[in-house]
């Protein structure tokens, strides 16, 4: 496991070649040399001590949220990082004392991979929850790396789920059935969707009541998301009317880039409070932590990334504590249109 700060290598003279001797060489660091006391001023100091003060706050506890809540993490815009922000922010949840429960509804089991779950054919998964009806807890499996995570693992099955769905009874709403009778308690239910708007999404929508939406810092980043909002309106006003857009995560924010800042500025304008503050910088840690099978948070506890998804699933769990919605209020309102507008005039 290596820290961002290793990447650098050993320190070297500033100049090559042999060093020149002084006089006073041969005398101790302590008193010939100025002590260190300005390390926690430098770069690596303050990303140290800011990571200490972080994986501390993580084993400190959360309020824990009045009943379970049930977040889609949706966008069917690929490559926006929904995986790696649910198996984060989740993994995050639990390293805050939470009980969570990661439901894997991407036929690509990127997910379960992220979290060391195996998902070969043969394994119990989603699919079997779907299509014929088997017990949620038959399928869930504990991660290994983080106590009180749990996952339900998708396999190459749930490819032909939609398909299969059609022709089932109550086939928008079985997904929902299957968590209603799971029995374990759990504090966080994160669904991570496909990048589309098929049976299985809708099938989270309905299941959920809270839809978190990564929104990655790039051009075109909005592109598409007018759709996306319309069909959680069309599930609200049809099949679920609890289901509402209640967080938004900015996702690989570079903030080097003019462009970064345009994005996270304009999101900010038309989703208003819906933002987190938080914001995921683009990072190689959480790039390479599911190749390892690991989410950043036990791959490099103190990168800048592990930092992040610390922070945005802190205020995630803070902004929930004594969540209550009402219908006749929808919590995204006006929002909504005004980033359909906004999408529609990116297109």
């Amino acid at each position: 496991m290596r820290s961002d700060a290793n990447l650098a290598g050993p320190m070297a003279d500033p100049v090559p070649g042999p060093r020149s001797e002084s006089p006073g060489d041969d005398v101790s660091r302590e008193t010939s040399a100025p002590p260190l006391v300005d390390n926690e001023d430098t770069p690596i100091g303050r990303a140290a001590q800011i990571a200490v003060e972080a994986l501390g706050r993580a084993g400190e506890g959360l309020p824990r949220p009045p009943q379970t809540r049930i977040m889609v993490v949706a966008n069917q815009k690929g490559g926006v990082g929904k995986t790696t922000s649910t198996v984060n922010l989740a993994a995050s949840l639990a390293l805050h004392g939470a009980r969570v429960l990661v439901v894997d509804l991407d036929p690509q089991g990127n997910a379960s991979t992220a979290l060391g779950i195996d998902h070969h054919a043969d394994v119990p998964s989603i699919y079997d929850v779907l299509v014929d009806s088997r017990p949620l807890m038959e399928v869930v499996q504990p991660v290994a790396d983080v106590e009180g995570l749990f996952c339900a693992p998708a396999t190459i099955d749930l490819a032909g789920a939609e398909i299969e769905l059609v022709s089932l009874v109550a086939r928008e709403s079985r997904l929902q059935r299957a968590i209603q009778a799971y029995e374990q308690p759990l504090d966080y239910i994160l669904i991570d969707c496909p990048p589309s708007l098929g049976l299985l999404t809708v099938n989270a929508l309905v299941a959920g009541a809270e839809v978190l939406i990564p929104i990655q810092c790039e051009y075109y980043a909005l592109e598409g998301l007018g759709q996306l909002l319309r069909n959680v309106d069309l599930v609200r006003a049809h099949l679920n009317p609890t289901l509402h857009v209640s967080t938004i995560l900015l996702t690989m924010y570079d903030g080097r880039t003019r462009l970064a800042s345009q994005v996270a500025e304009e999101v900010r304008t038309h989703f208003g409070k819906e933002v987190l503050r938080t914001s995921i910088p683009r990072s190689v840690r959480i790039s390479e932590a599911p190749s390892y099978g690991q989410t950043v948070l036990t791959y490099d506890p103190g990168s800048s990334g592990s930092l992040s998804y610390l922070e945005a699933a802190r205020e995630i769990a803070l902004r929930g504590a004594g969540f209550q919605y009402d219908p006749q209020h929808p919590h995204q309102g006006a929002g909504t249109n005004n980033t359909q507008s906004m999408a529609e005039g990116i297109q």
